[in-house]
């Protein structure tokens, strides 16, 4: 195979002789080319990241207005300029190398962390989070923060998609002009690391870092066309991140392909005494090995889709024709790599919510279809919300007055005008908990999800057709995979088309590799010999290197 040129891998050499710096292409270069522009000497750390905020000014603040990135970080020159006699290497990896961090991860300096937030503008954090510890003393350039669904999106019911009161919209890049009558973008950009996403996508930095509870990297992941890992709950530190829920948030990595998934991964996935999930933690010493064209061979992926079962269909049974297409497609390049597709329903007893996990919320959404009416809401996320986002506030939050949900709630009911466009149902049904978990239906509802995810779920269902991986259209199955603690590796499968009935502009659709326990090994060298086959991720048009 020829070796990629330097044009070929997105980062433009210097023409011969030349002593300035190259100014690298940005809007598909990988992090691991960018790594070995600055480690060759062929680029510094100042020079890329004064690129990428000229690409943020063009893109994200002009031009289509992105809106991915909520702050820029004030000292972001500075710290480059003092990495740029540094290189990548194993000590520092990411030597030079400018990442963005969601909105809800908190950072020790100038930066305030608001989770989108009008009641947290302002607000700083006491010290960095545990990840942005991990990624400075790997070398990283803390570039700025990025936009999120306001909350993580649990504030409201039916908020859309990366919008968050203090941030505003976030757009999908492949369709950024596309918007319906209140301004809501048309093709979704996912939520809640919408910023995160849509920043990777649209080249707006070398990587960057988002969070999940259910969904919310694998969501905005598949939208935009970008890989993630929604790793196991316990491999990467939650300690500094605005949390809805410890049982289930994680944070996860954001990159163009696999390896540079992994390369973060290496950094990111570390014991933590602040954070005793990570306690039990199991993981290899280098995410980036073994990662070869022949992973797939032999490996039993499960496919829940049983012709002969058409009603127990959840995943697929509703996809649209191209998203079928499109589907069917990448199993026909894992069956040519070599892998089993077996076919068979997921247990209904794992996918359906078990008795008691879930109670009502009214939806007093002013812009929602169903307004007035109960919706209903998972018991762990409201419960844990209420105690968790209150101990946040408490050890981590400072520059602010908000020390509890009930503060949020009474602070944006004083601003509601500015604040509430979309409500805080979700909030005040937090609220009105005891916020200590001592409940006997939360106990009760954390038990039975466990029970229905994990037992008769992914468990049950990987244990009987002897699978290494379970194989889910887009983000469908972020549910099952997020309450079970399990992770998912998500990779571009293709371009669809067409929201509820309406045309758009084509925009990605991945696939994810879902699996045990601290498998994310397993499961990103199968999305890298998938994705090397397929090379199926297209870069947003419209988008050009500067």
């Amino acid at each position: 195979m020829k070796k990629p040129s330097r044009r070929d891998a997105g980062i433009v050499a210097a023409a011969p002789g030349a002593e300035a710096p190259v100014t690298p292409r940005l809007d598909n270069a990988s992090m691991s080319d960018i790594a070995q522009a600055l480690a060759s000497g062929q680029v510094d750390a100042t020079t890329l990241t004064k690129a990428y905020l000229a690409r943020i000014a063009a893109y994200d603040r002009g031009g289509p207005a992105l809106n991915a990135v909520r702050a820029l970080n004030p000292d972001a020159l500075a710290i480059a300029g003092k990495l740029d006699g540094t290189k990548p290497s194993v000590r520092r990896p990411l030597a030079g190398i400018p990442i963005l961090v969601k909105d809800n991860i908190a950072t020790g300096d100038k930066q305030p962390t608001t989770a989108g937030s009008l009641a947290l503008e302002g607000a700083r954090a006491r010290r960095d989070a545990t990840i942005v510890k991990l990624l400075r003393n790997a070398g990283a350039v803390i570039l700025g923060k990025a936009n999120l669904t306001e909350f993580s999106n649990m504030l409201a019911i039916d908020m859309p998609s990366g919008y968050s009161s203090l941030g505003g919209q976030v757009k999908n890049p492949y369709a950024p002009t596309l918007v319906d009558d209140d301004g809501i973008p048309v093709v979704s950009p996912g939520g809640s690391s919408a910023g995160s996403a849509v920043a990777v996508a649209a080249g707006l930095c070398a990587a960057s870092i988002g969070t999940e509870t259910s969904g919310s990297l694998l969501y905005p992941a598949t939208q935009n066309g970008v890989v993630t890992v929604k790793p196991t709950v316990g491999l990467i530190s939650r300690a500094g991140i605005v949390p809805i829920a410890h049982s289930l948030d994680t944070a996860g990595p954001m990159t163009r392909n696999v390896r540079d998934a992994a390369l973060l991964l290496n950094v990111l996935a570390a014991k933590d005494p602040r954070d005793a999930a990570t306690e039990r933690q199991r993981r290899p010493a280098d995410y980036t090995a073994d990662l070869t064209h022949d992973a797939m061979k032999g490996a039993r992926i499960g496919v829940p889709s049983d012709p002969a079962d058409p009603l127990n269909d959840p995943f697929y049974g509703k996809l649209l024709p191209r998203s079928a297409k499109v589907m069917a497609e990448a199993i026909k390049v894992l069956e040519d790599l070599g892998a089993v597709i077996v076919r068979a329903s997921m247990p209904t007893a794992g996918w359906m919510s078990g008795p008691g996990t879930i109670m009502a919320v009214l939806n007093r959404n002013p812009l929602s279809g169903s307004k007035g009416n109960p919706v209903t809401q998972r018991i762990v996320f409201l419960y844990e919300l209420k105690r968790d986002l209150n101990l946040y506030l408490r050890d981590w939050a400072t520059n602010t007055k908000v020390r509890s949900i009930a503060d949020i709630v009474a602070f944006n009911a004083a601003n509601a005008e500015r604040a509430l466009r979309f409500g805080q149902d979700n909030f005040l049904a937090a609220n009105m908990t005891r916020g200590d978990l001592r409940e006997r239906e939360y106990k009760a509802a954390l038990a039975m999800d466990l029970l229905s995810a994990r037992t008769r779920g992914m468990d049950a269902y990987m244990n009987q057709h002897k699978l290494d991986a379970v194989l889910f259209p887009g983000s469908g199955g972020a549910a099952i995979a997020a309450r079970a603690g399990y992770p998912s590796v998500m990779v571009p499968c293709g371009l669809v088309c067409g929201v509820d009935g309406k045309d758009t502009p084509d925009y990605p659709l991945g696939i994810t590799f879902a699996g045990r326990a601290w498998s994310e090994h397993k499961l990103l060298r199968l999305a890298y010999a998938y994705e090397q086959a397929s090379n199926m991720r297209k870069p947003p048009p419209g988008l050009p290197a500067l």
